[in-house]
Formats: structure tokens, sequence, C-alpha cells
């Protein structure tokens, strides 16, 4: 496994994670969203042209957090009707010669151990662990529920839109009171022939920090829908991590709550860690020690 990148102040998440990395510099961001008016308008003179959108996105695919780390987190299914559940599960991350490489661990609703392997980049795969069996998923699973009753899917993981060649830097919008520049992505044949019901995906970069802010799904009519949304922030020493996530159905309005409750940072793993054929192995947290836990 080759050496790790050092991660730039302008990334604030990737690959599930987007859910882990050392969100070094988002202090700025949200000190100068703090003074923004969301009702300023935005100037749209100066949009990077197509090569400038292009380096934009190979800046943020290429980022990474230093180090191997650790998370344990809660998935809270929230339907708008009936109960509310929640999912206890932990994660694995490093980087190899592809990209960002995630193990992941979650008891499901009958408290059976379910394991998944996500490999991002251009190539991306996914391998589940369910009932002593190793399996590659297809690209026709992407879109199902990593477990029953979550609105969470091995493609919101890894987005594998940021690296579908067809997008388009269409104007600067304001999310959540930050400036943003507005990507659509368009699918390739492939991926429309097995979910013809996805027409797109709308993503927002912050303009200064070049982070992902939001992703909406995009159907017939550019209707959205679902939509994932970066929620609440913590700082470990001087790093901020990300906190929360809600990613949400836009049709059947339920959501999923994506919470760390525990991170260590600064790891080492063996690259072993992350071979399909180990998913079936048991791998033991970080001493107790190294963990920094989050207050609800």
């Amino acid at each position: 496994m080759g050496q790790p990148r050092q991660i730039s102040p302008a990334i604030y998440w990737r690959a599930f994670f987007f859910l882990a990395l050392g969100l070094v510099g988002f202090s700025h961001a949200r000190a100068a969203a703090a003074g923004v008016s969301s009702t300023t308008p935005l100037a749209q003179i100066g949009k990077p042209d197509e090569a400038a959108a292009r380096e934009l996105l190979e800046r943020f695919r290429a980022a990474g957090i230093r180090g191997d780390y650790y998370l344990e987190f809660e998935l809270q299914a929230l339907p708008r009707r009936g109960e509310a559940r929640t999912y206890r599960g932990r994660l694995w991350g490093s980087r190899n010669e592809q990209g960002a490489i995630t193990r992941i661990q979650l008891l499901d609703a009958s408290g059976q151990i379910v394991r998944w392997l996500l490999q991002n980049g251009a190539g991306p795969g996914v391998w589940s662990f369910r009932a002593g069996q190793v399996t590659s998923l297809s690209d026709k699973a992407a879109l199902a529920p990593l477990i029953e009753g979550v609105e969470l899917s091995s493609f919101d993981l890894l987005m594998p839109y940021l690296y579908w060649p067809d997008f388009q830097l269409t104007r600067i919008e304001r999310v959540r009171g930050r400036p943003a520049h507005a990507f659509v992505f368009r699918p390739p044949a492939a991926f429309s022939q097995v979910h013809p019901e996805v027409s797109g995906v709308r993503a927002f970069l912050d303009t200064q920090f070049n982070a992902l802010m939001q992703a909406e799904r995009l159907g017939a009519n550019a209707q959205v829908l679902a939509t994932f949304a970066l929620g609440e922030l913590k700082k470990i020493g001087e790093q901020w991590m990300l906190k929360s996530v809600d990613l949400r159905n836009e049709i059947t309005r339920d959501k999923t709550r994506f919470l760390v409750t525990a991170a260590a940072l600064n790891l080492e793993f063996s690259p072993t860690l992350f071979e399909p054929g180990r998913l079936s192995d048991d791998v033991p947290a970080p001493r107790s020690d190294r963990l920094v836990r989050f207050e609800p």
C-alpha cells in the first residue's frame, strides 16, 4: 500500500469517508459562513471553465486523511412514519493505489453481523460478508440499502458519480450560507442500463474550500430522489471530524442519520485487513486509550 497523501485544508470528506477526514481548516469555513447572509445574491462572473472545473474534481478525488483511522458509529433510521431504530457499527479506513478503501461492520435488525469492503476510485468495488459468505456486489445492487430500513447504500458511500466523465459546472449557488459550485454529473451508459430511474447527480462544492456540502440524486425532469447533506462536526485536537451526515429519501421522506460516536486517528493497519477474502475475520477495535468518545 502506498504512502497516504497529505490532507489539504480544502477537503472535508471523501468516500465513506467523507465520514472520517480530518477536516483541517473547516473552522475557518464555518467562521466565514457565520457572516454570510443567505439572501445575498451570488455573482456568476468568474465561474471556472471546463479545465478549472476538472481540476477541482481531481483535487477532491485525490485528497485523503493522513494515516489509517477507525470509527464507531450509529445509523439512526428515522422513518416519516413508524418507529425509529438505531444500528451500531464500526469502520476501518485507509488508502491504496486506487483510492480510499473502507471496511464496515454493522449489526442488522436480527443482531447478525454484516460486513462490507468498499474500494473507491475510477474502478470501484463493493464486497459483502453475510451468513458466512463473501460476495462481490454488482452495479444492480448499488442503490439497495445496506441493511433493510436504512437510507444508505453503497452508491452513497462510494460516490461513483465523482468519476463519471460526463459532468457540467452549471452555476454558483448558496448552500447553508456558503457559495458553492453546482456540478451536474450524468451517468455512463452502463449505469443507466441498470438504473434508468437515475438521470444524474447534482453536487455542491464549496467555492473556497472545495468541500462537498450536499449531493442530490436526480430522477426524471431533474426531480430530487434523495439528498445527502453534511451535518455536525467535532474537533479532535487540531482536526475537525465529521460527526453526522443526513441521508433523506425525498419520495418517502424517510431519513437516516450517520452519527460518529468515537474515533481513533493516526493508526497503522495491515493491508490484509482490506482484502475481500478477509471479511470473514473478526477484527478488534483499537485500544480504548486511542479512542476519542463523542458526546451526544
